[in-house]
């Protein structure tokens, strides 16, 4: 059905592992803009090119999608569109209000570029009303360098969060990042603690796994046990929804966000 409507998912382009369990819960993440990115990221599986102009037809193919695959969730995303004046974030808003006129009991997850940090853009995909909102930190601070493109920075990301969460005062801020990359504990912990002080209140936490030769390696496979241990710290911290993992991705069990199960406060609490 996806192929039928010309779709692209993030699911297939990133080679997640968990498509299978994903869309046997009716949960699918449909990435828009286009399937080429400005940035060049060395763990992405998504391809770096010149996209083309945005397809004023996808929102609609996009709501259609949702209704013929009676998805309970839905999650859109896009590759990073600097040629663009704001981001995609307009298209972005089309595509939730498409999703709202086909499915309107299918709940809507938004994770987006930074739109380098512009407020504008924020605001307008916030004004569409989604549910969730979400932009994924990646990694922490230190790995930037070298493995991400220079245009990301990971202040800025923080910043992005702070915006959507004085935008939203209540609800859903949601971000994700990798594990396996070379991070220590320490790292991992003030990762989290910043995110926590930027408004985030979910967090997906999941193992790297190369996509070929030519990307960023593996430097450690971590265990079932030491995720389940910062699955557990990040509740600590104040997080109220928190999954950790080695398959884990940033859309992974999406829809188990609305049942939540921590308590919101501040991640120096005891």
């Amino acid at each position: 059905m996806l192929s039928d409507l010309g779709l692209h998912t993030v699911c297939q382009s990133a080679q997640c592992p968990n498509q299978a369990e994903c869309w046997s819960q009716r949960t699918a993440t449909v990435l828009i803009l286009g399937n080429r990115c400005t940035r060049n990221c060395r763990f992405c599986a998504v391809a770096m090119g010149v996209p083309g102009p945005p397809d004023a037809d996808e929102p609609r193919r996009v709501g259609e999608a949702a209704k013929r695959l009676g998805l309970r969730h839905m999650v859109i995303t896009s590759v990073t569109r600097d040629d663009l004046v704001d981001g995609g974030a307009g298209h972005f808003a089309l595509t939730i209000a498409a999703v709202r006129a086909e499915a309107p009991e299918t709940t809507i997850e938004v994770l987006t570029p930074d739109f380098n940090a512009d407020e504008a853009g924020i605001a307008t995909v916030l004004d569409a009303e989604p549910e969730v909102f979400g932009h994924n930190i990646e990694m922490p601070e230190r790995l930037y360098v070298g493995i991400r493109d220079a245009r990301f920075r990971y202040g800025q990301s923080l910043e992005v969060f702070r915006m959507a969460r004085r935008m939203r005062p209540e609800g859903w801020v949601k971000s994700a990042f990798m594990l396996g990359l070379g991070e220590t504990d320490e790292e991992i912990r003030v990762t989290l603690c910043d995110l926590r002080d930027a408004g985030v209140n979910a967090v997906a936490i999941g193992q790297y796994l190369s996509p070929s030769t030519a990307h960023a390696p593996v430097r450690e496979f971590v265990s079932p046990e030491r995720f389940a241990a910062y699955e557990l710290l990040a509740y600590e911290m104040g997080f109220r929804f928190a999954v950790a993992g080695p398959f884990v991705r940033s859309s992974y069990r999406a829809g188990a966000i609305f049942a939540e199960r921590g308590s919101e406060r501040g991640c120096h609490a005891d």
